[in-house]
């Protein structure tokens, strides 16, 4: 099937973040990665590898767009929402105007659970266990998920599953229910909140979060969760990678995420690896770097479980961006696309 082809209106914004790096040079390029996360560095360090003979036209218009933004952002800043659209309108017409000043207020917006995508894990949790389990749940379904996991791993074990299972049945949040736990976090914290309907939760959210809380978490909260819902306890089971799932990738595929996985995680992370995935990683490396490997496990000495289990997430992080990212296929899970060779 022929690619279709590279306008300025089928690009993702990922894809027009990547062209303006590329265009404003590698110099300019690297004072922005500092300030972003390594995940974000490195899914648009894949995308501007991906982008090959961009257009011109496709450069300047997507300068010119993000030229725009920061100019209607300036205009809010100086007079606000009004005064913008004004000054937008007399430059660029109605339509233009509207079409940018709602990218630019949906840019700088900031809820009460953004805000809190920025406080430390420890924080939050002194902030929120003392709060009613559906209150919990509904803050932490509206964090990432590896925020998330940190502090359902430090909730008491009932309380973990309860959490668990209430935004895995949550589904969309009315206004009024997000109106009332803005209202707890308006005493916490100095900003003005609102947010529209918003998903959250669902058993996705939760395969996320077990997939980054650690084993014994992961056990705690699925084993209540067989006892209050089967059906739904399988579901999170079969969106759920684990690094044991690694023995779903194909040859090409191990390959791919052994490029990206540090020598020394992988030696930690197979030290509690079964004899096939084991198999698999060595049968995917150069026979030099398989021996050497080999070494490494059968001289290592006692380790700390905590330590092996943070190398084998780490690993599945990798897995998860490469797959997110098209660059790998795992088959055989719950919920795979069907794929047509």
């Amino acid at each position: 099937m022929e690619a279709e082809p590279l306008t300025i209106e089928n690009l993702s914004g990922r894809q027009k973040c990547a062209i303006l790096i590329i265009a404003i040079g590698t110099e300019a390029a690297s004072q922005i990665f500092k300030h972003l996360k390594d995940k974000d560095v490195e899914r648009l360090a894949i995308e501007i590898a991906q982008l090959k003979d961009i257009p011109s036209t496709i450069m300047e218009a997507v300068i010119e767009e993000f030229y725009q933004m920061i100019m209607a952002q300036e205009y809010i800043s100086q007079g606000g929402i009004d005064y913008a659209k004004g000054v937008l309108e007399k430059a660029l017409g109605p339509r233009k105007a509207h079409e940018l000043v709602a990218k630019v207020e949906s840019a700088i917006h900031v809820s009460g659970f953004k805000l809190l995508k920025d406080v430390d894990a420890n924080q939050l949790l002194s902030f929120i266990q003392n709060e009613h389990p559906q209150t919990i749940s509904l803050i932490l379904a509206n964090l990432e998920p590896d925020q998330t996991a940190a502090i359902i791993s430090d909730l008491p074990p009932e309380l973990q599953a309860d959490v668990a299972f209430r935004i895995a049945t949550m589904g969309k949040i009315s206004p009024d229910l997000l109106n009332d736990i803005e209202g707890v976090l308006e005493n916490q914290v100095e900003t003005v909140f609102g947010q529209d309907l918003s998903s959250a939760g669902g058993a996705k959210a939760v395969a996320e979060i077990l997939n980054m809380a650690g084993r014994s978490t992961e056990k705690t909260i699925l084993a209540d969760l067989e006892k209050r819902n089967p059906e739904l306890a399988t579901e999170i089971k079969n969106l759920m990678f684990t690094f044991d799932d690694i023995v779903l990738l194909d040859d090409k595929s191990v390959q791919r995420v052994l490029r990206e996985v540090d020598t020394k995680d992988l030696t930690l992370a197979l030290k509690a690896a079964n004899d096939e995935l084991k198999d698999l990683i060595f049968r995917n490396m150069s026979e030099r770097a398989s021996n050497l490997l080999r070494e490494e496990l059968d001289f290592m000495g006692p380790v700390r479980l905590k330590d092996v289990e943070e190398a084998q997430m780490k690993i599945v992080e990798i897995v998860s961006t490469l797959e997110e990212d098209g660059e790998i296929v795992i088959s055989g899970r719950g919920g795979e696309e069907e794929i047509i060779a």
